[in-house]
């Protein structure tokens, strides 16, 4: 079936255009390529260089909580109390020694004057209760002696005990602060990832969009020969359809770079948040 007589011309102005637009290649490169995806965000790169200062950053702490574990070592053991033994405590023992022995020198000569007063001094019964004074005496001395070390050992000990236990609380403190540091800086990391990736999804939406024109541009004089070849068509007689023609299209970009910013959101989430 041949075109009428009166669509023979404009036929062959519809050749001689489709000749002309598909013999010349489209520039591709004016809508595909690295220049439409985003770049890494300022606040992308700051959470990234933030991360890498993070790595190591709990060494300090570590190394103060093994020193004061470290000290808690001499802290322990039957000699611990010796370093905490008190330098005055000698004193106090040979100053309450000395005052006990004038209290027992003053007990004989009692018990010499009353030898004498008696008439028997230098006698058996002046030797007996002298022997019973010393017996006593002798006792009592060494029962304070031992009650002034004791004393002496009770707080030196008690001393050891609270040195080791706040070297333990110190240990603790310094992990803790580790901890603390740690954590902080991963919710920083996480905030600025979270927003960097959320302004690189709203740049990479301009892209789309710019690539999105650009294409539309490249495509339009062939979209016009095709309505152009689908009127013809149609005046003709013949029915047919003209073939479609790429036109590019797809989901929206603004969907896909919310969609993209969602996702690298929720990766900074995962790796650096609490």
């Amino acid at each position: 079936m041949s075109l009428p007589d009166y669509l023979q011309d404009t036929a062959k102005d519809f050749a001689k255009q489709l000749t002309a637009s598909t013999s010349v290649p489209i520039k591709t490169s004016a809508f595909t390529g690295r220049q439409f995806v985003a770049g890494e965000d300022p606040l992308q790169t700051q959470a990234i260089n933030l991360a890498r200062s993070g790595v190591g950053s709990f060494q300090p702490f570590l190394q103060g909580a093994q020193q004061a574990v470290t000290a808690q070592q001499g802290l322990t053991g039957p000699t611990a109390f010796r370093q905490f033994m008190s330098p005055f405590q000698q004193d106090v023992i040979d100053t309450t020694l000395a005052d006990f022995d004038r209290q027992s020198a003053l007990g004989r000569q009692n018990i010499r004057d009353q030898a004498v007063t008696a008439g028997a001094f230098g006698g058996g019964r002046e030797g007996v209760a002298l022997g019973e004074f010393e017996s006593g005496n002798l006792r009592n001395r060494a029962s304070l002696l031992a009650q002034l070390q004791q004393q002496g050992f009770t707080q030196a000990q008690n001393l050891a005990q609270q040195a080791f236990g706040n070297q333990g609380n110190l240990a603790a403190q310094q992990m803790g602060l580790s901890n603390f540091q740690r954590g902080s800086m991963g919710q920083d990391v996480a905030a600025l990832g979270n927003l960097g990736a959320f302004r690189q999804g709203l740049s990479q939406s301009q892209l789309q969009a710019d690539q999105a024109a650009a294409q539309t541009a490249a495509f339009e004089p062939q979209q016009r020969l095709q309505q152009y070849g689908a009127g013809l068509s149609g005046l003709s007689g013949f029915g047919g359809v003209a073939p479609q023609l790429p036109m590019g299209g797809g989901a929206s970009p603004l969907a896909s770079a919310l969609s993209t910013a969602t996702g690298l959101a929720g990766i900074f989430g995962k790796l650096y948040g609490n």
